[in-house]
């Protein structure tokens, strides 16, 4: 039962987030098309990876990295493009603020760990970070929609501390992640069985999808902060 409310929450969370994304993203139509088919040519692989196996840290070469640090990768040559960097500033903050509430749904990290299929530190910490971050969009988010009602510069200030703190609490849990993955070459947290569960279907979906994502996000919301005119 929890593996199909994790099915429905992150498939849910992925089709509205990139929906969302690439309808407010100030781009051509044929651009957009484009887009769409990419984005769901790497979230089918990711699907195949994941219910292939192909995502265990414990194999030879886990594929989990590649889908984690790829999309990070390809953000960061697409900004060198000045209409892809202008694409990505385009879409508003509000939005990409808001879409970070989604995050609340790590809750079910911690019924994973009561079901002894998480262990060690890390559903702990990835819960508790992840819902203080998906709470505090909702009131963030209103900051983004008219910051000058929150006196301009302080409202910026605490944008950045949310952002700041939120993109912490992803890069802690990909740490606490893969140090705590049974088999792990860096395995620091001898729990059994560590951090197995997000290693496959459904929950592969948020270390190679919905963490890259967040942190894209975040990175923009950040240089958006840093060019107030672009904001």
């Amino acid at each position: 039962m929890l593996d199909f409310a994790g099915t429905v929450a992150t498939t849910a969370l992925i089709l509205f987030a990139v929906t969302a994304l690439i309808a407010f993203m100030r781009i051509s139509d044929a651009a957009k098309l484009a887009l769409v088919a990419g984005v769901g040519i790497y979230v089918g692989l990711a699907a195949a990876a994941g219910a292939a196996g192909w995502l265990a840290i414990s194999r030879p070469f886990p594929a989990i990295s590649v889908f984690v640090a790829g999309p990070l990768a390809a953000a960061v040559i697409a900004s060198a493009f000045p209409a892809a960097r202008a694409a990505m500033l385009s879409v508003p903050m509000p939005l990409m603020v808001g879409l970070n509430v989604g995050r609340v749904f790590a809750f079910m990290f911690l019924l994973l760990a009561a079901q002894g299929r998480l262990a060690g530190p890390f559903p702990y910490f990835a819960a508790l970070g992840d819902i203080i971050t998906g709470i505090a969009a909702l009131w963030v988010m209103q900051i983004a929609v008219a910051p000058d009602k929150h006196a301009g510069a302080q409202a910026r200030r605490t944008i950045a501390v949310w952002d700041l703190f939120g993109t912490a609490d992803l890069v802690l849990a990909i740490f606490l992640g893969v140090t705590s993955a049974e088999g792990s070459p860096l395995q620091l947290f001898h729990s059994p069985p560590g951090s197995e569960a997000m290693q496959y279907l459904p929950w592969s979906f948020v270390p190679t999808v919905l963490v890259p994502l967040w942190l894209i996000l975040h990175a923009i919301v950040w240089v958006k902060l840093r060019r107030p005119r672009a904001a």
